[in-house]
């Protein structure tokens, strides 16, 4: 693998800290600015959402400058949307600095995708992605649980300082190692939309937002489940989100080596188990050591989809890759918010703090659904192709003259 994509998941790793910080320090936050926990919810919801607006607007602008630049413009608009959350003296700026840092999620990743898969071998795409994609399951074991821990000890705006210094190396960091690439060129609106007529691309981005957003609805709020159902210390919520890393690490790789051979099986398998796991969640919530088991299943599994997912876009949208890999890392904060908003729903309906799983669970059963009708589709679209290559093919043969 090409030096470069070290680059790539150190910026990866920067935006994973910041995007999944903030689940453990909810209550810090919400009691900071005197608001409620599901209030406090919106700042995930609305990074999320954030990130859905600004993957195709920023990637948009981006083709007027070259990759590698336009990574860089990124990280410094990370690096200032961080440092308003940090100084932010009431909620509603917190809220506006975590959505203007959003707006370089999505571009960076879809733009990153796309620069790693041009660094490799066509049957090593997947495996690429990945590897650009392990800077955000690490950040998860390393970052998260560390900004964490500092967010309780020392106070949830020093970690957002810290994650600001982080953006600072990874500009530095793509600065140093991604090489100069090309402006591209001939990308016009019109070409690159031209993607989102292929009903493949929109089944694929629409299981990325439902599978994907199984995870969000439980590990959202996760802080306030372990510590009000299963008996967990405020503190031990680091070591648990240590444990939700460990499993995005593993899923993450693991999804990236099998999606290159076996793409759709990895998502009928890793679907299907993810909305099994998240249903388990609620009875296994109130056990420390099953509900500790769960939350590194829900890692696995739920990073498991990540590359063939990415991939699958990549595949379908060969002409104009770089705004679909965009729109579909939106696609994932999509569900992100969509699987947050829910889950405060069904906390302030009065369901309680594990009900948010169910809701993940049914989420992820949808994505299955829609990932058998997009194989379906494609068979049958395969199968009709054949048939009129076949028929075009048979040309009539005169009868041999009889003497």
């Amino acid at each position: 693998m090409p030096l470069a994509l070290l680059a790539l998941a150190i910026g990866a790793f920067g935006i994973g800290t910041t995007e999944f910080v903030i689940m453990g320090l909810l209550p810090e936050v919400a009691a900071d600015f005197q608001v409620s926990i599901p209030t406090a919810g919106f700042l995930v919801t609305g990074y999320a959402l954030g990130v859905v607006l600004g993957a195709p607007l920023m990637t948009l602008l981006g083709t007027r400058v070259t990759r590698k630049r336009m990574l860089m413009l990124l990280m410094g608009l990370f690096i200032v949307g961080n440092v308003v959350s940090a100084l932010a003296p009431v909620f509603g700026v917190m809220l506006a600095g975590r959505v203007v840092a959003s707006l370089a999620h999505g571009a960076f990743f879809g733009i990153g995708s796309v620069v790693a898969a041009d660094l490799v071998a066509p049957q090593k795409k997947a495996g690429a992605i990945a590897m650009m994609f392990t800077g955000l399951t690490v950040a998860n074991v390393v970052g998260v649980p560390l900004g964490t821990y500092i967010g309780q000890s020392a106070g949830w705006r020093t970690t957002f300082v810290l994650v600001a210094l982080l953006g600072v190396i990874g500009l530095v960091g793509v600065a140093k190692l991604v090489p100069e690439q090309p402006k591209p060129e001939g990308v016009r609106v019109r070409h690159e939309l031209a993607a989102f007529r292929n009903v493949q691309v929109l089944l694929a981005m629409a299981m990325t937002v439902l599978g994907f957003g199984g995870v969000f609805a439980a590990i959202t709020y996760i802080t306030p489940m372990m510590t009000e159902i299963a008996g967990y210390s405020a503190s031990s919520v680091t070591w648990l989100l240590v444990l939700f890393g460990l499993g995005m690490v593993g899923g993450n790789l693991v999804g990236g080596r099998f999606a290159d051979r076996h793409l759709m099986p990895m998502l009928y398998v890793s679907l299907g188990a993810l909305a099994l796991v998240l249903g388990l969640f609620t009875v296994t919530a109130h056990n420390k050591v099953a509900a500790a088991v769960t939350i590194v299943l829900i890692g696995a599994l739920g990073f498991a989809t990540v590359p063939p997912l990415q991939k699958r876009v990549l595949d379908q949208a060969a002409g104009a890759p770089t705004l679909a890999s965009a729109v579909n890392i939106g696609a994932f904060n999509l569900g992100n918010a969509l699987s947050a908003w829910l889950g405060g729903l069904v906390i302030a309906a009065g369901l309680g703090y594990t009900a948010p799983n169910w809701v993940g669970a049914v989420l992820a059963a949808s994505a299955l659904v829609l990932a058998v009708v997009s194989s379906l589709l494609e068979r049958r679209t395969a199968g009709a192709e054949g048939r009129i290559v076949a028929g075009s093919s048979a040309v009539p043969v005169a009868a041999p003259a009889r003497h």
